[in-house]
C-alpha cells in the first residue's frame, strides 16, 4: 500500500546515509548511489502494463486530515512518465558523474547528497496529489537546485546563479502557493482528483481567474518561460551532470508537468488558451534566436533549452483548445497538440541530456568551452563527435531521429489550430504556423553551430591549455545509450506511443472520453507529401543559407537593446530591495534593547487592545470567579511587593533574586489551586533560570546608574500600564467571553479512555498536543545551538591560544567553585536523591504528578547544583556527556516515536498503550508515549546543560 511512499523516501534516506560511505575513500561514491536510482526506474518500468491497461495507483498517509493535508500520491499515465524521466536520467547522470568529478579534488559526499535530495523531491512533486504537499516538494526542488548550481561555491558567478535560479523560482512557488489556497477556498479540498471533478462549479467562481494565473506565475518561473527564463543561462555555473539532469530533463520539465496536471481544470478557458500558448511560443522564437549568439557552448544549449521548453508549452496551450469542444470529433483533433507536448518531452530530455553530457565531455578535455578556440575534434574524438551529431540533428528535426518526429507533430498542430475559430480569432492564428516556422530556423541553425564549430574545421591547439584526445569509457556510456534511445524511438516512435504517450493522454484529457475509450496515438515517418514536409525543407534549405553567413547578422545581440535588459532590470531591483531593507532596518534596528521592547509591547497594546474595544460581545465575566482566600491574598501581597522592588533594586542580583521570588509565589498558587504538576515545573524552572541569570550577568559591565529624562520615564511609565491593563483584560475576557466549550471537560473524560494516563497534564503534552510539545523542544534544541555558537563566536581567539599554550606549558589554569564544606558534604547527599525523585518523575508522569518534561528539569537542577558546588570541569569529568549529540537523541526518539504510527495506518503522534502481566510486576499499564516522553526528557537535559555548561563553562 506504501510502496508509492517508500520509492519518494528512497533518495532522501540514501542522501542520509551517503555521509557513513566516507570510509571507503577508495570507492567513488557515486558507485553506492547509483544501484537505488536504477532500481526505482526498473521498479517503476514493471508498472507500464497496469497504466497502459487504464488503472492508477493511489496510495495515502493521513497527516493533518483536520486542514484536508495527507499525503496521497497516484501513479498515472502522466506521473508515470515524468517518473522515469527523473530516474532514468538520475541512474544516467550519476554514472556520467562517476567519471566526470575527481574523488580527490571534489566535495562528492555534498554533491550527491544534494543530488539524491533533488531527486527525491522531484518524485514528491509528480507523484503528490494533495496540492499543498506538492508545494512542499516544489520549494524542496528549488533549495536543492540551489545547492546544486553553488556546488562550487568558490565561485563568485556559481553563488549568483544559484542565488538568482532561487529567488526566481521561489518567488514563482509563492504564488503557485497562493494559487494552490484560492482553489481550496472554492473546492474545500486540496485534492488534485477532487478539484477536477468540480470544474463545472469552478468556471463560475470570482476566484477561479485569479486561482489560474497564480499557477501560472509558478509554472512559468519553474520552468523558464519569457520572461522569467533569466535564471537558466546563469545556473550553467553548475557541474555538467546537474545541467544534464536538471536543465533539460527534471527540474525545468516541473511547470510543464503543472500545466498538463491541472489542464483539466483550467483547458476550456480563452485565457488559459492564450496565456499558455503565447508564453510558449514568445519563449520559443527569443530562446532561438539568443543561441546563435552565444560562444559558450553550455549557454548555447541553456538558451535552445528555453526554447525548447517554449515549443512544449506552447503545444500544451495548443492541447487545450480540444476542452472547447468536449465529446465531438474536433476535441481529438486538436488533442495532436498534446501529444506533440508529450512525445518531444521525451525526446528533449534524450537529446539534449546527451548534448549537455557531450558539452561536459569536451570541456573536460580541452579545459574550454568557447567555440571561438574550439574546432577540428572530429579525428580526435571521433565517439563524442558521433553522438554530438545524432543530438544536433535530433534538436533540429531531421530524420531519422526522434526529433524530427515531434517537430513535424509540431507543425501539425500549428496548422491545425488555424481552425480553431471559437474565439472569433481565425485570422491570428497563422501567426502560430509563421513563428513556429522562423524558430525552427533559428533551431537548425544553433545546432548547426554546435557541431560544425565545435568538431569540424580547423584544430586550433594553439588555443587549448592541452591537446584533447577521446573521453574514456566511463563518460561515453550514458550519452551513448541517450544517443541510440534517439535513434531507436526516432525508428521504432510507437514503442512509446502505446506504452507512454497513450497513457499520458488519458491523464491529461480523461473528460474528453466516454467510458471504456482510450487515445489511438500513432506516429508514422512518412504521410505523404504534406504541408509539414515543404515546411521542414524551408526551414533545412533557409537554415543552411543562415549557416554559412550567420555572423553576418547581428540580431538580439542584447535582451531588448541599448541598457535595458531583462537581467540588468533583475540586478537593479535586488539592489533596490537590498538598499530598501537596510533602510528600513536601520529606522528600528537601534541597538537599544528598550526601543525594541517598545515595539513589541507597543503593538502588542494597539492590535489586542483595539480588537477587544471593537469586537461585540467582550464580557469580563467576573461573577464566575470563586471566592479569594486568605491565603491567595497573602501569596498575591507577596508577589506584588517582591515585583514593586524590582525597578528600583540597585544591583543585577537583588534583581534576580526578587525576580524568583515573584516566581516562588506563582508556584505556591500552582499549589494552593492543587496543580501539582505546574507547580513542581515552575519552581524548578524558577531554579534554574535564576542560576542561568546569574551565569549570564557575570558577563555585563558593572551596572551604572543611568540618567533618564521625564520623557523616557513616562514612556515606560505608559507601556508598563498599558501591558498590565491589557492582559489582565484578556485574562478576564478568556473565560467571559469564549463562544466555545472549555476544552478541558473532553481531556478530563477522555485522558485515560484515549490515552492511558490519568495525569491529565501530561497526556496533553505527549499525546492530545503532542505537536506543540515536538515544537517546543525543537524551538529549545535550536535556540541552544545558538547560544554555544554565539559563546563559540565570542571567544577571543589569541586569548584561547594563550590558554593553551599554558596548558602545554604545565601550567595550570585554576577555574573557581565554592569552597564551602557544608555544601559540597550536602550535594553529595541531596544530588542523588534529587536525580532519584527526577526518575519517579519520569516514569510516573503518565499516570501521576510528573512526566518527562519535569523529570528532565529535576534532572538538570541537579546537575546545575553539582556545577555550582564542585565547578563545571567536574561536571565534564564526573560526566562526560556531549549534551549537543544528547539533545539530538532526544529529538530522533520523540520524531521516530511520532513517526512509527505512520507505519501502523494511524495518524502521526498517535499512541499505543495496552496492560501487559510482566513477572514481578504484575499487572501493568504500558504506553508508547512513555517512549515520546523519553525523547522529550533527553531533548530538555541536553539543552539545559547545554546552555548552562556554554555561558558557565568559561572561565
Amino acid at each position: 500500500m506504501f510502496v508509492l511512499h517508500a520509492t519518494i523516501m528512497v533518495p532522501f534516506i540514501l542522501a542520509f546515509l551517503i555521509p557513513l560511505t566516507k570510509r571507503f575513500t577508495r570507492i567513488h561514491t557515486g558507485w553506492s548511489v547509483l544501484p537505488f536510482p536504477a532500481a526505482l526506474f526498473v521498479y517503476f518500468l514493471t508498472k507500464i502494463p497496469a497504466i497502459q491497461a487504464g488503472e492508477y495507483i493511489l496510495s495515502t498517509v493521513s497527516w493533518i486530515p483536520s486542514l484536508g493535508i495527507n499525503i496521497s500520491l497516484v501513479l498515472d499515465g502522466l506521473s508515470l512518465l515524468f517518473v522515469l524521466l527523473i530516474t532514468g536520467m538520475g541512474a544516467l547522470v550519476v554514472l556520467y558523474s562517476i567519471y566526470y568529478l575527481n574523488k580527490r579534488t571534489e566535495a562528492l559526499h555534498q554533491f550527491y547528497i544534494y543530488l539524491m535530495m533533488f531527486m527525491g523531491a522531484m518524485l514528491g512533486v509528480v507523484l503528490s496529489d494533495n496540492l499543498m504537499v506538492l508545494y512542499g516538494f516544489w520549494e524542496l526542488t528549488s533549495i536543492s537546485s540551489f545547492l546544486l548550481i553553488a556546488f562550487w561555491h568558490r565561485r563568485e558567478k556559481s553563488r549568483y546563479g544559484a542565488l538568482k535560479s532561487m529567488l526566481i523560482t521561489v518567488f514563482g512557488g509563492l504564488a503557485m502557493f497562493a494559487g494552490f489556497n484560492l482553489l481550496y477556498v472554492m473546492t474545500g479540498t486540496f485534492s488534485i482528483r477532487e478539484i477536477i471533478g468540480q470544474v463545472d462549479m469552478l468556471t463560475t467562481q470570482q476566484l477561479f481567474i485569479p486561482a489560474m494565473l497564480l499557477i501560472l506565475l509558478g509554472a512559468f518561473t519553474k520552468s523558464a518561460q519569457f520572461p522569467f527564463h533569466i535564471w537558466l543561462p546563469d545556473a550553467m555555473e553548475a557541474p555538467t551532470p546537474v545541467s544534464a539532469y536538471l536543465h533539460s530533463a527534471t527540474m525545468v520539465k516541473a511547470g510543464l508537468y503543472l500545466v498538463a496536471r491541472l489542464s483539466p481544470v483550467f483547458a476550456g478557458q480563452a485565457e488559459w488558451f492564450w496565456l499558455v500558448s503565447l508564453t510558449g511560443l514568445i519563449t520559443l522564437i527569443y530562446g532561438s534566436f539568443k543561441a546563435i549568439k552565444q560562444t559558450d557552448l553550455k549557454a548555447m544549449l541553456a538558451y535552445s533549452t528555453i526554447s525548447q521548453l517554449g515549443m512544449i508549452m506552447c503545444l500544451l496551450g495548443l492541447g487545450s483548445a480540444a476542452a472547447f469542444f468536449p465529446g465531438t470529433e474536433d476535441s481529438l483533433f486538436y488533442t495532436m497538440a498534446t501529444t506533440a507536448a508529450i512525445f518531444h518531452l521525451i525526446n528533449h530530455a534524450i537529446f539534449k541530456g546527451s548534448l549537455f553530457m557531450v558539452v561536459g565531455i569536451v570541456d573536460h578535455e580541452t579545459n574550454t568551452r568557447d567555440l571561438r578556440k574550439l574546432g577540428g575534434l572530429m579525428s580526435l574524438m571521433p565517439v563524442t563527435f558521433s553522438i554530438a551529431l545524432i543530438g544536433t540533428f535530433s534538436m533540429a528535426g531531421l530524420p531519422p531521429f526522434n526529433g524530427f518526429l515531434s517537430k513535424e507533430m509540431f507543425f501539425t498542430s500549428v496548422l491545425n489550430i488555424r481552425e480553431f475559430d471559437v474565439l472569433n480569432t481565425q485570422s491570428w492564428m497563422m501567426m502560430f504556423a509563421v513563428v513556429a516556422w522562423i524558430a525552427s530556423v533559428f533551431t537548425f541553425v544553433y545546432s548547426m553551430i554546435l557541431v560544425m564549430k565545435t568538431f569540424t574545421g580547423k584544430l586550433q591547439l594553439d588555443k587549448l591549455d592541452k591537446k584533447p584526445h577521446e573521453a574514456p569509457l566511463g563518460l561515453l556510456i550514458s550519452p551513448v545509450i541517450l544517443a541510440s534511445l534517439a535513434v531507436i524511438f526516432g525508428l521504432f516512435p510507437n514503442l512509446l506511443s502505446y506504452s507512454l504517450i497513450e497513457p499520458a493522454m488519458a491523464s491529461i484529457h480523461s473528460g474528453l472520453l466516454t467510458p471504456g475509450d482510450t487515445f489511438d496515438v500513432s506516429i508514422h515517418f512518412w504521410h505523404g507529401w504534406t504541408s509539414e514536409i515543404f515546411m521542414t525543407l524551408g526551414v533545412v534549405g533557409v537554415g543552411t543559407l543562415l549557416f554559412r553567413g550567420y555572423k553576418r547578422f547581428r540580431l538580439l545581440d542584447r535582451e531588448w537593446g541599448g541598457r535595458v535588459s531583462l537581467n540588468r532590470v533583475y540586478d537593479g531591483g535586488l539592489r533596490l530591495m537590498e538598499r530598501g531593507s537596510n533602510q528600513l532596518t536601520n529606522l528600528y534596528m537601534t541597538g537599544s534593547n528598550r526601543n525594541y521592547l517598545i515595539y513589541i509591547f507597543g503593538f502588542f497594546i494597539i492590535a489586542l487592545g483595539s480588537t477587544m474595544l471593537g469586537a461585540e460581545g467582550i464580557t469580563l465575566g467576573m461573577n464566575q470567579y470563586a471566592p479569594v482566600s486568605f491565603y491567595e491574598v497573602v501569596v498575591i501581597i507577596v508577589m506584588l511587593l517582591a515585583a514593586f522592588v524590582i525597578p528600583f533594586a540597585k544591583s543585577r542580583v537583588v534583581s534576580i533574586l526578587f525576580t524568583g521570588a515573584v516566581g516562588y509565589m506563582v508556584t505556591l498558587l500552582f499549589v494552593i489551586f492543587r496543580a501539582p504538576d505546574l507547580a513542581l515545573t515552575q519552581m524548578i524552572v524558577e531554579t534554574v533560570s535564576v542560576t542561568l541569570f546569574l551565569l549570564c550577568f557575570k558577563y555585563l559591565p558593572k551596572l551604572k546608574k543611568q540618567v533618564t529624562t521625564r520623557r523616557v520615564k513616562l514612556t515606560n511609565l505608559i507601556i508598563s500600564i498599558g501591558v498590565g491593563v491589557t492582559m489582565t483584560l484578556i485574562a478576564l475576557a478568556s473565560l467571559g467571553s469564549s463562544p466555545f466549550e472549555p476544552i478541558s471537560e473532553f481531556f478530563i473524560e477522555n485522558s485515560h479512555d484515549l490515552a492511558g494516563g490519568n495525569n491529565v497534564v501530561n497526556v496533553i503534552l505527549v499525546d492530545f498536543r503532542g505537536f506543540d510539545t515536538l515544537f517546543e523542544i525543537m524551538v529549545l534544541s535550536i535556540a541552544s545551538l545558538a547560544i554555544y555558537g554565539l559563546i563559540q563566536l565570542r571567544l577571543d581567539p589569541m586569548e584561547m591560544e594563550s590558554k593553551l599554550m599554558k596548558a602545554k606549558s604545565g601550567r595550570t589554569i585554576i577555574q573557581r567553585n565554592s569552597n564551602d564544606v557544608i555544601l559540597k558534604t550536602v550535594s553529595k547527599v541531596v544530588v542523588p536523591m534529587i536525580i532519584t525523585f527526577s526518575l519517579y518523575l519520569f516514569f510516573a508522569g503518565h499516570g501521576n504528578p510528573g512526566g518527562g518534561f519535569i523529570g528532565a528539569l529535576m534532572t538538570s537542577a541537579a546537575l546545575i547544583l553539582l556545577a555550582i558546588t564542585f565547578g563545571m570541569d567536574m561536571i565534564r569529568k564526573a560526566l562526560p556527556v556531549n549534551y549537543r549529540i544528547l539533545t539530538a537523541i532526544g529529538l530522533i526518539i520523540a520524531i521516530l516515536t511520532s513517526v512509527g504510527s505512520v507505519a501502523f495506518g494511524a495518524p502521526f503522534l498517535s499512541h499505543a498503550f495496552g496492560h501487559f502481566n510482566l513477572p514481578i510486576m504484575g499487572d501493568t499499564e504500558l504506553a508508547t508515549a512513555v517512549l515520546f516522553d523519553l525523547g522529550v526528557y533527553l531533548a530538555v537535559v541536553g539543552v539545559t546543560m547545554n546552555i548552562i555548561l556554554s555561558i558557565g563553562g568559561d572561565e
